[in-house]
């Protein structure tokens, strides 16, 4: 069980385990009660909507469709409820406008391409042993997302410069692990389970706050290692490195593969996969050995389990050479016509060799600030339109107040921003950042 805490940890690729059953939303009345009974229902979206608090330049048609209405396990969820203005909820209009999106269930989609290469493997080696789920709500506990897995209450993920809170008890999940323990407890034994994920983070090429995992489960019963005559931990760890090897083979020819001994609170011991790929070594994925502790909660008391986890978009880029996790999400067609259902490490065609236009920002910063949250206003101004924050300077004055200086990279995927478009973004970066975020600007 794996969870990749990648806000809580910078710009670090570690893959930890997480179970999560069954959503306990206080926001609606009569929906919650069915979504706490009903957790592992799909959803679907509908009722596109222009937004009211974009900007002019949020209507143009690079903007990604935002909806109004959800329909999360048959009940119909609304902006509003997802999207509040409350201290407690954190949740912007531009990550709402993702929530229907699904890449990972898109044929001719790079994510979707490489989700169902991930399946062709399963099935082939595994007899079609392994249950695939890949339109699980994300609206899960924050219970189900941190405590059921050990994390620790002090851990920096359970923060909201790191997650995104619907409200005090209810998040949007940060890994596809959210629906391990309930596929467990209902009796799932092989199971892959693939979908959006959702965290704050930093801009730049490979970071975004809506990315994909896929995450595996298998368990094994006594007599599955008892004939071995190896224990059941050193079973499971054996047939994990085997599968996860066939995996990478599978997915990237005869490579050079090492194993990482690694920890995770979740899993022990707990092991990393890199493979030496285009001239460098690449993390695949991280795994383990499930704790017990874990799968007792879920009723297998007598059972061994092993568990990875893997960021599907880390491993398309790569994979189909695509420079910038922003075309993921692009619907230009010089982007998506390039590829093709089940065909796998097509590499992309760059289209766009339009330039990016720099604008610095400098001001004074005050204890609650942080990057993710700088992050996350640029984000709510200028979408997909800005490229990269990089913070240039930083320096504390003899009072003892510190200054920080941010470079902000603008640049469309798509076509060329105009002198004018760029001013307008910068200046509503300013505004926002200045009264969201309470910094002097200098």
């Amino acid at each position: 069980m794996l969870i990749h805490f990648r806000g809580a940890t910078a710009r670090h690729h570690h893959f930890m385990a997480v179970a999560i059953s069954l959503v306990q939303s206080t926001l609606f009345s009569k929906p919650s009660i069915f979504l706490r009974r009903n957790a592992l229902n799909g959803f679907s979206f509908s009722i596109p909507f222009s937004s009211s608090s974009a900007q002019k330049i949020q209507s143009h048609k690079w903007r990604q469709p935002v909806v109004s209405v959800l329909e999360l396990g048959g009940v119909k969820i609304g902006k509003d409820d997802v999207v509040r203005d409350d201290p407690t909820n954190n949740v912007p209009d531009e990550i709402f406008s993702k929530l229907g999106m699904q890449l990972h269930r898109r044929d001719q989609h790079p994510i979707g391409i490489l989700k169902n290469a991930i399946y062709d493997y399963f099935d082939a080696n595994y007899s079609n042993k392994f249950d695939k789920f890949d339109n699980l709500c994300p609206i899960v506990s924050t219970k189900e997302n941190f405590d059921d897995v050990l994390v620790p209450p002090d851990h920096i993920s359970r923060s909201y410069n790191d997650t995104y809170y619907i409200d005090p008890q209810t998040v949007l999940r940060c890994h596809t692990s959210a629906h391990q323990a309930e596929l467990l407890r209902r009796g799932h034994t092989h199971f892959l389970v693939t979908g959006d994920v959702y965290r704050r983070d930093s801009i730049d090429s490979t970071h975004y706050p809506v990315f994909h995992q896929m995450e595996g489960v298998r368990v094994f019963l006594p007599g599955d290692w008892e004939a071995s005559g190896m224990d059941g931990t050193s079973y499971a760890a054996e047939d994990l490195k085997k599968c996860l090897e066939g995996l990478a083979r599978h997915l990237f020819g005869d490579v050079e593969m090492r194993w990482i001994d690694t920890y995770f609170p979740f899993t022990n011991p707990s092991f990393e996969l890199e493979i030496y790929f285009q001239e460098k070594w690449l993390e695949v994925l991280g795994c383990g050995v499930t704790e017990q502790e874990i799968l007792k909660k879920s009723g297998k008391t007598d059972n061994v389990a092993w568990a990875f986890g893997l960021g599907l978009e880390r491993l398309a880029m790569v994979l189909f050479g695509i420079p910038d996790i922003r075309l993921f999400w692009s619907t230009d067609e010089r982007f998506t016509s390039q590829f093709s259902k089940g065909q796998l490490g097509v590499k992309f065609k760059p289209f766009s060799k339009y330039p990016p236009c720099y604008k610095d920002m400098s001001f004074w910063i005050n204890e609650s600030f942080t990057e993710n949250n700088l992050c996350e206003v640029v984000r709510g101004v200028a979408g997909d339109l800005v490229e990269e924050v990089q913070l240039i300077d930083n320096f504390t004055n003899k009072k003892g107040m510190t200054s920080q200086c941010y470079r902000i990279a603008y640049r469309s995927m798509e076509r060329s921003l105009t002198d004018e478009e760029i001013n307008e973004l910068q200046w509503n970066v300013r505004e926002q950042v200045q009264s969201k975020l309470k910094v002097v600007l200098r």
